[in-house]
């Protein structure tokens, strides 16, 4: 049975959510601000979890931030903001997906369900002979869900992997931002621009040397982006 941590200091709402979630099979651990979210990870496993943002003691964003220091779980942030900035910040500091308050709890458990897939294929895949992608210094080894530049380990998120991995696969090969958007997510891709633009900014800020000069993730204007095909 998969544990959802969900965090809210608004009790109401974490007591909706759990009993959607307890319907769908899930075991539901409470929270109500980002040290109660951050003690309970260190105690128990817990598979995703759901977090708001504006809370007292610590807020989601800097929780998300200290979590992502050793923890690559999938993170869905609650906030009442609606702009894109905020839904931009959220992504950026390694969530993997972002709903507005107020919002449509099927929705919410829809999302779950989608970053539990993702998750726990990145974990439970069957081992392949040759299973190791490679472009220049550029690698990842899908057997053990480890990606590496000039053999440095990059640590990155469960949507950063199947981002980069997807790409590598298929280096050399361009992809619209709705392409990746719809093989990544597995859903139609309405919206799309900023979260996949986010997701690849950051993912070159952790494998690329220059970022603003991409050696292996580049943008092909106008069209989308590629992982370029170098000599190993």
């Amino acid at each position: 049975m998969y544990k959802i941590l969900v965090c809210d200091d608004d009790r109401e709402i974490v007591e909706a959510i759990e009993i959607y979630l307890i319907q769908e099979g899930y075991e539901v651990l409470k929270a109500y601000d980002g040290m109660e979210a951050l003690d309970i990870l260190r105690k128990e496993e817990v598979h995703l979890l759901v977090i708001d943002v504006m809370m007292p003691k610590l807020d989601g964003i800097r929780a998300t931030l200290k979590i992502r220091e050793t923890n690559r779980i999938p993170i869905i942030i609650l906030s009442a903001k609606s702009e894109d900035a905020d839904k931009i910040l959220g992504l950026n500091i390694g969530a993997d997906d972002y709903l507005t308050k107020p919002f449509n709890p099927l929705e919410l458990v829809a999302r779950v369900k989608s970053q539990l897939r993702r998750y726990t294929q990145l974990g439970t895949m069957p081992e392949k002979s040759s299973n190791v992608f490679r472009s220049g210094g550029l690698c990842i080894d899908d057997d053990k869900k480890v990606v590496t530049v000039d053999d440095e380990l990059i640590r990155l998120t469960p949507i950063e992997y199947n981002i980069l991995l997807f790409l590598l696969k298929n280096a050399g090969k361009v992809y619209s931002i709705e392409q990746i958007y719809e093989n990544i997510w597995n859903e139609e891709a309405v919206g799309a621009d900023n979260t996949v633009a986010v997701h690849i900014r950051h993912i070159r800020e952790k494998i690329e040397i220059n970022p603003k000069e991409p050696k292996y993730l580049k943008v092909v204007w106008g069209i989308g982006y590629k992982v370029e095909q170098l000599p190993v």
